[in-house]
């Protein structure tokens, strides 16, 4: 049977199986989905069934979903939940339950793509995404992560990335060829093993999933990281994220994770600035490696002992590796090579590093052997870091993640959040692919959870607003994070603390108009600029028509005394207009081509 495919990259737009230019407003589903809904008290035990709701929900949340105007879904998975298990035993019965939930989303409309999602490698080193298996892999005793300093599990995850457990992991993932040369596992290079079964993961999943005919594609891999790539030297510590505490260097980390108890630097918000305090790293002196098995850095004599005590014998070991061209770059193309084998239509979202390396794209490189065009999109990551990280907001105040300086003033606010988010879409758009913001939100537990208290979101809706606004202005697809089924007030996304899920299962929905806004879900032409007035309630929207069949949401939320649409005078042409209130929508069928200027407003009494 041939899935028909209903949605075609072309050049940097979207566009659905009648050439109709698609914009997509989504959500990624959801942040509960990190972890097992029951973890087992062994790997074969542990289960992913129930992520994100039971199939006997499915429908409901789709509706509400659709509802609110989400078209396009971002389904997280992890490579646990398909392989937790053990090396190639996948988990029928989570690939049977993924299959009647992507086709319940189908009944309503939404299409989806796959995200294999992962935070610090692995829910065993204080986040989520690969199975405890590869860990173990490469000799880490899961038991003492934590005693030896290699994973902080009770700390601000983020902080995990500096630790030794991811960074080595994501350094074997996507350099073991380079860097750990003598590290084999079954005969094959730590990174290849690693790899291969990852990908043949994804491919068993997509192979389980053909008949789902809205299912559009995959992500290739959720905010990957560098490790230790490219590090200057042991001394150095990789980029700093937005948390305080111990930051081993690259060599300390190594030194406590085989047993040596260090004093680590501690560092102050936003991880830029020295405490002049420093924290014990792995007091008892336990090593993270079973008996027999050595760090792999060292098995490289990237380090050694003299006197019984740490050195550092090659501190630019790591410079010699750019990540995004030696390692990043290649592993993307593998894994749409390989997916796209069998299925050529999906498209394939790709990441960088946040705010840091990413692919790039050439017109020889998206060409496949055959001539045709492999379906490349660069679905980044932003988030507004003052807002994210101090859980408050200020709409004077921001940062400006991209050039580390702070923005005051509400003006210059709106200015960097629209500057920032266009910049960001400049770069895929200027190698000729779409972009797509993969990831984007706020915490609802601002200022010491006050929504909560009052019932009042408008706070958080004027922030969603500010973002969305961005969006709009640079045309540009947006997939919120997120929307947790199961999220409530104590355990917030039930993952790490976090608390950004559009949906509270105790309250229902929150700041409802700061996300679900007018917007054109299709358009026979092509979009020039929309925008949405808040305090008036006005939609504009011009694009430059063509014959056929134009669709716009229009939520009921914003207008409970109704609305009405029309065309500005002389930008129409031949038009007929549509209006479907009942189902949030307004759709116009021009019969000429010609520039379009399109209006909503509230019904007033004198219409």
């Amino acid at each position: 049977m041939k899935i028909p495919q209903l949605v075609f990259v072309d050049g940097t737009d979207f566009l659905d199986a009648d050439g109709r230019t698609l914009m997509f407003r989504g959500c990624s589903l959801g942040g509960d989905s990190k972890l097992p809904v029951n973890p087992g008290s062994s790997a074969a035990e542990c289960s992913f069934v129930g992520r994100p709701f039971g199939e006997a929900e499915a429908d409901l949340h789709f509706a509400r979903l659709a509802s609110w105007g989400f078209n396009l879904v971002r389904f997280v998975i992890t490579w646990e939940a398909v392989e937790h298990a053990g090396p190639g035993v996948y988990d029928e019965a989570y690939l049977s339950y993924l299959r009647n939930v992507i086709k319940a989303a189908e009944r309503h409309g939404i299409l989806v793509y796959l995200d294999p999602h992962q935070d610090v490698w692995s829910r065993f080193s204080g986040g989520s995404g690969a199975p405890g298996w590869t860990l173990e892999a490469v000799g880490f005793d899961l038991s003492k992560l934590a005693a030896s300093g290699s994973a902080d599990p009770e700390g601000p995850w983020p902080l995990n990335y500096h630790r030794y457990a991811c960074a080595t992991m994501f350094t074997l993932f996507f350099a073991g060829n380079r860097l750990a040369p003598g590290r084999y596992i079954e005969g094959v290079n730590v990174q290849d093993w690693l790899q291969d079964h990852f990908i043949e993961a994804m491919r068993h999943t997509a192979r389980r999933l053909k008949d789902c005919a809205n299912l559009i594609g995959f992500g290739t891999f959720n905010e990957p990281h560098s490790g230790f790539i490219a590090l200057p030297s042991l001394d150095s510590r990789s980029r700093m994220l937005a948390e305080a505490g111990m930051v081993p260097t690259a060599f300390e980390a190594m030194a406590a994770a085989s047993g040596f108890t260090c004093q680590v630097e501690e560092f102050r918000f936003f991880g830029h600035r020295r405490t002049g305090r420093k924290g014990v790293m792995n007091p008892s002196g336990v090593s993270l490696f079973r008996e027999g098995c050595v760090c792999p850095w060292r098995e490289a004599g990237v380090w050694g002992l003299s006197g019984g005590e740490p050195v550092a014998l090659k501190q630019d070991y790591f410079a010699r590796v750019d990540f995004a061209r030696d390692c990043l770059q290649p592993f993307i193309a593998r894994f749409i090579a390989e997916l796209s084998r069998k299925h050529g239509h999906y498209v394939f979202f790709t990441e960088g590093v946040p705010l840091g390396p990413r692919a790039s794209w050439s017109a020889e490189s998206l060409c496949r052997e055959d001539g045709t065009l492999l379906q490349v999109a660069e679905a980044f990551h932003w988030y507004e870091g003052f807002l994210l990280m101090t859980k408050r907001w200020r709409p004077y105040l921001a940062a400006d993640g991209i050039r580390g300086k702070v923005v005051l003033g509400k003006s210059n606010v709106r200015r960097s959040v629209e500057r920032q988010i266009a910049e960001l879409a400049d770069l895929p758009r200027r190698e000729g692919i779409p972009a797509l913001v993969g990831e984007f939100g706020i915490p609802f537990d601002l200022d010491e959870k006050r929504g909560y208290r009052t019932g009042d979101w408008s706070r958080h809706e004027e922030a969603l607003a500010l973002q969305y606004e961005a969006l709009d202005a640079a045309l540009l697809h947006g997939m919120i994070w997120n929307y947790s089924a199961t999220n409530t007030e104590g355990s917030g996304d039930g993952w790490n603390g976090e608390d950004l899920s559009v949906w509270n299962s105790e309250t229902g929905v929150r700041a409802l108009r700061g996300f679900s806004r007018p917007y054109p879900k299709a358009t026979s032409g092509k979009p020039l600029v929309f925008s949405f007035d808040r305090k008036d309630r006005v939609f504009t929207y011009s694009w430059e028509g063509k014959p056929g069949r134009t669709e716009i949401y229009v939520p009921a939320h914003w207008y409970p005394e109704g609305w009405t649409a029309g065309f500005y005078p002389g930008e129409s042409g031949t038009a007929t207009v549509e209006e479907r209130p009942e189902d949030n929508l307004l759709a116009v069928v021009l019969e000429t081509e010609g520039t379009a200027r399109l209006f909503v407003r509230p019904i007033s009494s004198r219409d």
